[in-house]
């Protein structure tokens, strides 16, 4: 486990962060009020997230590789910090929905159903917690697989 802690510490860093902008959004209203502009700025979160994986990578080639990291090295650290985050996202999916905005799917649902052509059974499979876990899942592995592979090439360091 030794060997793994500086993905461990940061999947668990991404975790809170993707938490706290959470309850950014929803003070933001973009889960009730001005749900109609989540669509667009709940990507912003692409920026802190992206600043997580940087800041990972610079962490492990500074403190484990002395100073140089092959664009390898940073790719697996970035992917073993995915595959942290990606296991902690369904509990993380479950404290969102049910303590920080217990009132998403409802508005989502509401909204989606008033604004656009989608049927309440459509709306209603879409936005509801299984939902959310599996999107989740799969979000996370493919965005930060994707964000490795990036971040790796800007931070790796030959000396």
């Amino acid at each position: 486990m030794k060997k793994y802690s500086t993905e461990i510490k940061w999947g668990v860093i991404f975790t809170v962060v993707m938490l706290l902008w959470v309850v950014f959004e929803r003070l933001m209203g973009w889960h009730s009020e001005n749900i109609d502009q989540h669509v667009y700025m709940t990507n912003l979160f692409a920026i802190p997230a992206i600043a997580v994986y940087i800041f990972a990578l610079l962490d492990k080639r500074k403190n484990e590789y002395l100073g140089s990291m092959s664009w390898m090295q940073g790719f697996m650290c970035g992917f073993y910090i995915t595959l942290v985050a990606t296991i902690l996202s369904p509990p993380a999916q479950f404290l969102i929905h049910t303590v920080i905005t217990p009132d998403y799917f409802n508005n989502m649902i509401e909204h989606s159903v008033s604004s656009s052509n989608i049927s309440l059974e459509s709306a209603e499979a879409t936005f509801n917690l299984s939902s959310y876990m599996l999107q989740g899942i799969i979000g996370t592995m493919v965005m930060g697989i994707l964000t490795s592979a990036v971040v790796a090439l800007f931070t790796k360091k030959n000396v």
